[in-house]
């Protein structure tokens, strides 16, 4: 009897100011084709805490998994996936892909052409934290350029704060991408993570990188068929 190759779990994590809604279009794309997908939730209170939800699902999931990431989700998977026992690639959206001791912060910041700290609007909370959402007023120019204008709206409405905490924090540990092959599609109108940055912890990574022209931060949802095909690629060339 021929053994078969099982079909992996594509597990997915937004990131901040976004929500797993984003990933509608993709997610209906991999059932078409046959995976069993997850969408996590990412609470986006601080890198540690929340890599520790992703790593729970993971281990409840049986057999291979892909794990893709967004923007701050970035950060998150590369902390959830070191040392697990069943994650054969990393697929990193739009990615902050933090080295050990790196906040996302002090990423964004080493390369000219974010927009991101201009575009936030601070919610104090009574615990003395603080929320960060992107000002809904450049919600479409600064993080979505190439979605509609209406989905764009629904999208800064619907979109889930970031802590001000989980920015500063560094990520601890060797991170998983030094064992895990990685994979990443980098927009190059956008303005949310520079391009360069970008590019900078992919060759870092060592990673197989693609590239959309004129795609911006929120590129999964503007180039949906773009972003399953790097994810079959992932899933096809880690398979076994």
């Amino acid at each position: 009897m021929t053994e078969t190759t099982p079909t992996p779990t594509v597990v997915l994590v937004h990131g901040a100011f976004a929500d797993s809604s984003g990933f509608d279009a993709v997610i209906r794309r991999l059932l078409a084709a046959g995976y069993p997908v997850l969408a996590a939730p990412n609470p986006l209170r601080g890198v540690a805490a929340d890599a520790a939800g992703v790593r729970a699902l993971l281990d409840s999931v049986e057999g291979p998994v892909v794990l893709v990431g967004h923007s701050y989700g970035g950060a998150v998977i590369s902390v959830a996936a070191a040392e697990s026992r069943n994650v054969r690639a990393l697929v990193y959206l739009a990615a902050f892909v933090p080295n050990k001791g790196e906040a996302v912060g002090e990423l964004v910041d080493r390369f000219p052409g974010s927009t991101v700290n201009e575009s936030l609007k601070p919610v104090p909370l009574p615990d003395g934290q603080v929320d960060l959402y992107i000002d809904p007023r450049v919600y479409h120019e600064r993080f979505a350029a190439d979605v509609p204008a209406t989905d764009a709206a629904v999208y800064s409405i619907a979109q889930r704060p970031a802590s001000a905490a989980a920015f500063a924090e560094p990520a601890a540990g060797a991170p998983a991408w030094t064992e895990i092959p990685s994979y990443h599609l980098i927009g190059t109108a956008d303005l949310i993570i520079p391009p360069a940055a970008q590019q900078f912890m992919a060759e870092r990574a060592e990673a197989a990188v693609e590239v959309i022209q004129g795609a911006s931060h929120l590129l999964f949802v503007s180039h949906p068929d773009t972003t399953v095909a790097l994810i079959e690629r992932a899933a096809r060339e880690t398979a076994g």
